[in-house]
């Protein structure tokens, strides 16, 4: 008898301990669920998680070798580290691989990311590779780049704002500094960036427009976008119109090409240029007097728009449809000004977005 008092009293401890044990467990799972509650809401200023609404941020460009989308990632990484989000950039390997632009979106679209930015190689590019974002309704950025709006709704890819330059008056501020420069008459070329992208499109267009019935444009090539390609385009239009006092490039790389082109023919001084982004050395070069003038775009600044608008589309506030990043046009007036300010605007500029207050 006296076992069966003992096995009972064992029995009934061992009962009390799983029922220690289980309370334990759920007061730990709940203590859990509270920590990642606050997480989610924010908490105060000593939590990391506090500004991001926990963004998480993927942002695909067209190369890293074009010193412009370098810039755009940079202020893009500068910008998460300062608001405390994770910010992944990733590009193809050239301004026209599309492909391996394509590829790089849809891997990370698999990689949890709850916002995304793209600058397409073209027009229509990025779209399919989209799809699988836009189906789980995860808000994306069309950065620098119009996306065919017409295509994307079809495929039922929507953008929550478009983030870029306008780049139909960077042409036209373009054309009015060559104007000045040739004295409101001359011949010449305009170099294009790829065949069918709309920033190379608008900036002809802006460019044409204002120059019409004063400048006889004589020559329209593309060179891609590339230096060595502008220098060998240059080359040839120059020895095709030896008249040529003035080029416009529609981006630096390819102003930088001409510019060669135009220094090994001994034509420094005679024939002006003026291209578009404002990169660091196209701004080298018109303090040098080689590049007549660029119209800067601050792509820093465009990546560090695209984060705060992802942090704020994350935490469910509005942003704007269209944000309208800065641009100036550079020459010898102001190129000191500019320089020091690298890689911010040196102009004024007002944020619309909350997370860059």
């Amino acid at each position: 008898m006296n076992t069966n008092v003992t096995a009972d009293s064992g029995a009934a401890a061992n009962r009390t301990a799983r029922r220690v044990r289980s309370a334990t467990a759920v007061a730990a799972a709940a203590t859990m669920l509270l920590v990642v509650a606050g997480c989610g809401r924010g908490g105060d200023s000593s939590d990391s998680g506090s500004k991001s609404g926990e963004a998480k941020i993927a942002i695909v460009t067209r190369n890293f070798t074009n010193p412009y989308w370098a810039a755009l990632r940079d202020g893009a990484i500068a910008e998460g580290k300062k608001q405390g989000v994770k910010v992944e950039v990733q590009a193809g390997a050239s301004e026209t691989d599309s492909t391996g632009e394509n590829a790089k979106i849809s891997t990370l679209a698999g990689q949890g990311y709850n916002c995304f930015g793209v600058v397409p190689v073209n027009a229509t590019n990025v779209i399919t590779p989209l799809v699988p974002v836009a189906q789980k309704k995860i808000p994306i950025l069309n950065l620098d780049t119009q996306i065919d709006a017409n295509a994307s709704k079809q495929a039922g890819v929507s953008y929550a704002s478009f983030i870029g330059s306008d780049n139909l008056s960077a042409g036209q501020q373009a054309g009015e500094g060559l104007l000045k420069l040739m004295g409101g008459k001359g011949e010449v070329a305009i170099l294009q960036g790829i065949a069918g992208e709309q920033n190379g499109i608008n900036r002809q267009k802006g460019f044409t427009e204002k120059v019409a019935g004063k400048l006889d444009i004589v020559a329209t090539q593309p060179a891609d976008y590339d230096q060595a390609k502008g220098q060998t385009v240059t080359e040839a239009i120059l020895k095709a119109h030896p008249k040529i006092t003035g080029i416009f490039a529609a981006n630096d790389t390819m102003g930088l090409g001409a510019a060669q082109a135009v220094r090994n023919a001994g034509l420094t001084g005679k024939v002006s240029i003026i291209s578009v982004d404002g990169i660091s050395a196209a701004l080298e070069a018109v303090k040098a007097g080689t590049l007549s003038g660029t119209i800067s775009q601050y792509p820093y600044a465009e990546g560090q728009l695209a984060v705060q608008a992802c942090i704020d589309l994350v935490a469910k506030k509005k942003v704007p449809s269209r944000i309208v990043a800065p641009i100036a046009l550079i020459d010898s007036t102001n190129v000191d000004k500019a320089i020091s300010s690298v890689p911010q605007p040196f102009v004024p500029f007002e944020n619309p977005l909350s997370a860059g207050k």
